[in-house]
């Protein structure tokens, strides 16, 4: 088996070494457009092989789509942060171009491959994927809640002075300020996280999480790295050795939770086949209002992206 992460950049090479670790593949290729920045990085990666005991092979290539031949899943990790200046609309359409190339020539040469999206803004450049690939949509899919439960659960850890392998957690909506927290669905060893902290706390968690992106921006003055490229890496995991877990994905809703015909992150099973299964909540009064309004704001850009792609 073979997978290819688009992008060198600090998430996709996190990406490729974390799978690469895993010895999910034989191969990893490492793709990026600037000359030798792959090369570089896999080399690197391949030389911790004997001291990490792996042997999964990680090769960089440069613009060269056709070493990319076979993949069973691609990572996209490829687009511009957003910088000074540049509206939402820039940064839709400058990522769009990049993404819609990308699929486009991934496609050419893995055309039953599996896509993971990690580009910003994530649930549109996911739907441009999906649109520009014409793969059925069980195999386009956006990686954002992995992420999004990752660090409710470290700051869930932190508060409880516990293990972050305890608790399960679940998200729902899109990737940013208006993704929906679960915590009636949030527990530790089985216990109701709302038994272990008071009200006040677990809102301000939730409330830290909905801006952990913009947290490590501030502190570093870009965006995070090694948690997102181990959070595709856990998917790209999941659908190779078909372990069917189940987690939070952005993935596309035809009449689910009463949405239709956009990308939303919400719960599936996750396995050789892709998104096999979205698993549908019963959600309470307040928290469909959030998801709705989460969702109408995936909306609105993924308008500005249907509008963009008429031109």
């Amino acid at each position: 088996m073979k997978v290819t992460v688009v992008g060198a950049g600090n998430v996709g090479a996190t990406c490729a070494n974390v799978i690469a670790h895993k010895e999910l593949v034989r191969e990893v290729i490492l793709l990026d457009i600037k000359e030798g920045i792959a090369e570089g990085k896999a080399l690197d990666i391949w030389q911790t092989s004997g001291v990490n005991n792996y042997d999964t092979r990680v090769t960089g290539v440069t613009n060269d789509y056709s070493k990319t031949a076979g993949s069973d899943v691609v990572v996209i990790t490829s687009g511009l942060p957003r910088k000074p200046g540049m509206s939402r609309d820039d940064l839709i359409s400058t990522n769009a171009e990049i993404v819609k190339s990308v699929t486009e020539n991934i496609i050419k040469h893995s055309p039953d491959t599996i896509l993971i999206v990690v580009s910003n803004p994530l649930d549109v450049m996911t739907y441009c994927a999906y649109v520009s690939s014409k793969l059925p949509s069980t195999k386009v899919m956006g990686m954002a809640g992995i992420l999004d439960t990752a660090r409710y659960r470290a700051f869930l850890a932190e508060a409880l002075d516990c293990s972050p392998k305890d608790i399960s957690a679940m998200l729902l909506g899109g990737h940013g300020d208006t993704m929906v927290p679960l915590p009636r669905y949030t527990t530790v060893s089985g216990i109701p996280v709302t038994e272990l902290i008071d009200e006040d706390k677990l809102t301000a968690i939730v409330e830290r999480t909905k801006k952990g992106g913009g947290e490590l921006v501030a502190l570093m003055g870009t965006s995070a790295w090694y948690a997102p490229g181990a959070a595709a890496a856990q998917m790209v995991e999941s659908i190779l050795r078909d372990q069917k877990r189940i987690f939070p994905v952005c993935t596309w809703l035809d009449g689910e939770y009463g949405q239709k015909e956009i990308y939303l992150g919400v719960p599936v099973v996750l396995g050789r086949k892709g998104i096999e299964k979205i698993i549908e909540l019963k959600l309470n009064e307040d928290e469909m209002n959030l998801l709705n309004e989460s969702s109408k704001a995936v909306r609105e850009v993924m308008e500005v992206f249907d509008k963009l792609n008429s031109k």
